[in-house]
């Protein structure tokens, strides 16, 4: 499509518009009655603010600061302790969520110190099954012998711990219902390990910029983690992959996520946010490290990647998937109803820089230029 002097105008002030925002975006208010014979789509959402289910559970989030990564995932879970114990009781087994299984890719990837961490937490509490699950482009043999996960494993005898790598079985899933680009309605297969309801899931994400929806944390470490790709092994192409149904344009994207966190909640446990190293810049995967050397951990997940966004020093209306969750009470965002134990925020605030693309991330905040025909 050419890009007119009309539509460029249009462009930049939907971005400048996003850029004032502080806050969630207010919904566009349309007419109050017909023009012409026609009527503003957007009228009906006038009074939809107060119907907002925002919660009013207080959350506690763990921000801890060190130079040892693995003491510090250790504190921030012992600091919230009293949230998690509860918890394990309904539970039949713990499943670890990894950012990625190659510790080689230092800022990309979850650390084995990472999970040390968590283990040396749940060894005196915790005596079930505990599966580190992630899906990838290996076999779990080849992930366990290779990457040194096999090593972690021995050094917590006797604990009762296996890797998996869900896509290995592609018959085992669940689906989510999502929008593609064009606004219809799709499934995405979801590896049924990680929506299972026996499961207490930790997620041990990484602290990073994003290329889509301005950094990635707890959540999106789960719901975008999901989605199989095809059976390690085999050469098949990336549209092939259920992953990249949530990458379906800057809107679209944002509400994938957030369907996916309603269809998925049910069973996380902790979310946990290692920044010893974060990435900002062109995150998740080509950004530059940030020696932050801090860890954040909550029963919360929505709770916990607020704060993270406050070290990161990103406004927290702009990730479009949080907000929606926020605004559907799936967790806790306003930080006035978030008790923060262990370091204060201000401390160890530091300014990620953001990916190159940010402003048009931003997007999904402004009103739609490709607005559908009325009827």
């Amino acid at each position: 499509m050419p890009v007119t002097r009309r539509l460029f105008i249009a462009h930049a002030a939907a971005i400048a518009a996003a850029h004032a925002q502080q806050a969630p975006p207010a919904p566009v208010r349309g007419g109050s009655g017909p023009t012409n014979g026609k009527v503003d789509p957007r009228v009906g959402t006038r009074d939809v603010a107060k119907l907002y289910s925002y919660s009013d559970r207080r959350a506690k989030v763990a921000l801890i600061k060190g130079e040892n990564r693995r003491k510090n995932i250790y504190d921030a879970l012992v600091a919230i302790d009293d949230q998690i114990r509860p918890a394990f009781k309904t539970r039949k087994y713990v499943l670890i969520k990894p950012n990625g299984f190659d510790p080689s890719r230092t800022i990309i990837s979850t650390q084995l110190d990472t999970v040390h961490g968590i283990l040396d937490y749940l060894a005196p509490r915790f005596k079930g099954p505990i599966v580190l699950a992630e899906c990838t482009g290996n076999t779990s043999k080849e992930v366990l012998g290779g990457f040194g996960w096999d090593r972690v494993f021995a050094e917590h005898k006797p604990l009762d711990i296996k890797l998996e790598v869900p896509n290995e079985e592609p018959n085992r899933y669940q689906t989510l219902r999502a929008i593609d680009y064009d606004m219809h309605p799709i499934p995405i297969r979801l590896g049924a390990r990680f929506v299972d309801s026996d499961a207490f899931l930790i997620s041990a994400a990484v602290m990073k910029t994003h290329n889509m929806v301005v950094a990635t944390m707890s959540i999106k470490n789960v719901v975008v983690g999901a989605p199989l790709p095809p059976p390690p092994g085999q050469n098949r192409p990336m549209s092939e992959s259920e992953k990249r149904k949530f990458h379906v344009g800057i809107r679209a994207s944002n509400l994938n996520m957030y369907f996916a966190i309603q269809r998925m909640i049910h069973n996380w446990g902790v979310g946990i946010v290692d920044g010893f190293e974060g990435m900002e810049g062109n995150g998740p995967v080509s950004g530059t490290p940030v020696p932050h050397r801090i860890a954040l951990a909550s029963t919360d997940f929505l709770a916990v990647d607020r704060v993270g966004l406050e070290c990161m020093g990103i406004d927290a209306g702009w990730p479009g998937y949080l907000n929606y969750a926020w605004q559907d009470g799936l967790g806790q965002y306003d930080l006035a109803k978030i008790d923060v134990v262990g370091a204060s925020v201000a401390d160890v605030q530091r300014k990620y820089r953001l990916h190159a693309d940010v402003d048009r991330m931003l997007e999904w905040r402004g009103p739609m230029q490709d607005l559908p025909t009325t009827l």
